[in-house]
């Protein structure tokens, strides 16, 4: 097997598992907040944690490894336009993803604390959830605009003529 076709693969699984994750764990955390139960939040909140820490962050530091060496095995420059705009697209996922994580625990807390208490989840973790269902969004249209340049590697001028 060439060693391109094995970083090409590398690469999209990476792609896979960092949109599969980001969906699934945007599905099911949505579902369990849906029905208010703190105890069912802190559950799912506690394997939505777990599964980011395992799988997203396994494919975000897998992911420009497996694009910058592949780019290097075909000639592709870094500069070129659709992979400069990847690239920009993929910090911005970073930027919204990374307080996502920091409030994933803070819910999974919040609710931890409500259920031991017995009590119903406070303001504070409404607030947080609002923030981290509005973070969702740039960052999963983000990591669909990088899956379409990855496919489509249309000619982008970013950098000059």
């Amino acid at each position: 097997m060439e060693w391109d076709l094995i970083l090409r693969w590398l690469h999209v699984i990476g792609a896979c598992v960092l949109l599969g994750t980001g969906a699934g764990i945007a599905f099911f955390m949505l579902m369990a907040h849906r029905t208010g139960n703190a105890r069912l939040i802190a559950h799912t909140a506690g394997i939505v944690v777990l599964a980011d820490l395992l799988f997203t962050t396994t494919a975000v530091i897998a992911q420009p490894i497996t694009g910058a060496l592949l780019a290097w095995q075909l000639g592709w420059s870094l500069s070129e336009g659709w992979i400069a705009l990847s690239l920009m697209l993929y910090v911005l996922t970073g930027l919204f993803w990374l307080p996502v994580v920091w409030i994933q625990a803070r819910l999974r807390r919040l609710a931890q604390q409500a259920a031991e208490g017995d009590q119903a989840l406070p303001a504070q973790y409404h607030r947080l959830f609002r923030i981290w269902f509005a973070c969702g969004f740039p960052a999963f249209a983000a990591v669909l605009a990088i899956i379409w340049l990855m496919l489509a590697r249309p000619d982008i001028a970013l950098f000059g003529p």
